[in-house]
């Protein structure tokens, strides 16, 4: 069995509720992008974690995670996350990040921001308890 670390995402989350706590207080656009990219990177740090620790960890069949909406269904099965819909949906706020030049979808991932804490926040300590 592979050792898995959450480090990287515990640090990612903090980050991320650092730039909230900032945005409250100065609600600059610049803090608000800042807060989307940090975003960007607990997401994708979530989702690698996931992959790995049902491929490596659980040694779940490759076969059965062909996709991102595989991935999430497995992980929901196999009770590391909540909600594979929630989860699907934190993914495409994530992947709309390429076009946060338009004013309205930079509002919309953000506002994700707020439904992902709390379901990161309970991918960590799953993770720890597989770790």
């Amino acid at each position: 069995m592979s050792r898995l670390s959450v480090e990287a995402l515990e640090r990612a989350v903090t980050a991320l509720e650092e730039g909230l706590r900032e945005y409250a207080e100065h609600p600059v656009l610049t803090t608000r992008d800042g807060v989307i990219q940090r975003f960007e990177i607990a997401m994708d740090l979530s989702w690698k974690l996931l992959q790995r620790t049902l491929k490596d960890i659980l040694t779940i069949n490759p076969g059965l995670i062909r996709t991102k909406e595989d991935m999430f269904r497995v992980a929901a099965e196999y009770e590391l996350i909540e909600e594979t819909s929630r989860w699907l949906g934190h993914y495409e706020a994530r992947n709309q990040t390429a076009h946060i030049y338009y004013a309205e979808l930079a509002v919309r991932v953000f506002e994700r921001v707020a439904l992902f804490l709390p379901d990161v926040r309970e991918l960590v300590a799953r993770l720890k308890d597989v770790a």
